[in-house]
């Protein structure tokens, strides 16, 4: 397998990882747009909720996105590059904890992959990475919060964008993933690890430093970067 190319995390405070690859590659189940290595990532409290309340919308319906403590986040560049595409205007939906409000959501998943990668991606942001190792893409940003155009250079840690739950997305989460092509359409999916931060299993008692590494599945991270 090609060496995984070494990115920081792109958000400060604790998150939940999701997707991840050291479970199953594919990550996501497909093989397409680049998805191969993917992992996403939920913003979390300390005692592991995504959302500040609950209430008969939680179990029944949807929910306005500010709910969860991810939206509205600010997501920082993984690593110095240039900024190849930026893609916004899709809407952040409705927050989805609810068995219930998913049931329509999923029987839509086939028509929105028919509509192509914004549909999927909803807006987004792609990297050309310095190293000329890949292209770093971070997909369901909010609306309207980008912060960097294409053609500018990016620091790694640089506030480039806010999380938010635009495209195929059930609450508000970052997805992240490293491409042979800035072109989703063509793109393959290159292995990705991160550094320099801290994970604490599912279940687990206490966090682990890790230096390098891929997140397990359900495992909470936050970076350790300054």
């Amino acid at each position: 397998m090609t060496r995984p190319v070494v990115l920081s995390l792109p958000f400060e405070g604790l998150w939940v990882v999701q997707n991840s690859p050291a479970r199953r590659v594919p990550s996501h189940g497909v093989d397409i747009f680049g998805e191969r290595f993917a992992i996403d990532f939920v913003a979390v409290d300390r005692l592991g909720r995504t959302g500040r309340s609950r209430d008969w919308r939680t179990v029944l319906a949807a929910e306005p996105p500010d709910r969860f403590f991810g939206f509205g986040r600010p997501v920082l560049a993984p690593a110095d590059g240039v900024v190849v595409d930026v893609h916004d205007g899709e809407f952040d939906h409705a927050g989805r904890r609810s068995q219930l409000s998913l049931i329509p959501y999923m029987l839509g998943q086939a028509k929105r992959l028919r509509q192509g990668v914004h549909a999927v991606a909803g807006n987004s942001l792609t990297i050309a990475l310095s190293d000329g190792s890949g292209f770093a893409a971070l997909a369901h940003l909010q609306r309207e919060s980008m912060r960097v155009a294409v053609g500018d250079a990016v620091r790694a840690g640089e506030e480039i964008a806010k999380c938010g739950n635009s495209g195929n997305s059930t609450e508000p989460h970052l997805h992240m993933q490293v491409m042979d092509s800035a072109d989703f359409s063509i793109a393959r999916g290159v292995p990705l690890a991160f550094r320099n931060f801290r994970e604490r299993s599912r279940g687990g008692p206490e966090f682990v430093v890790r230096s390098v590494g891929v997140p397990a599945e359900g495992a909470i991270v936050e970076s350790l970067a300054t």
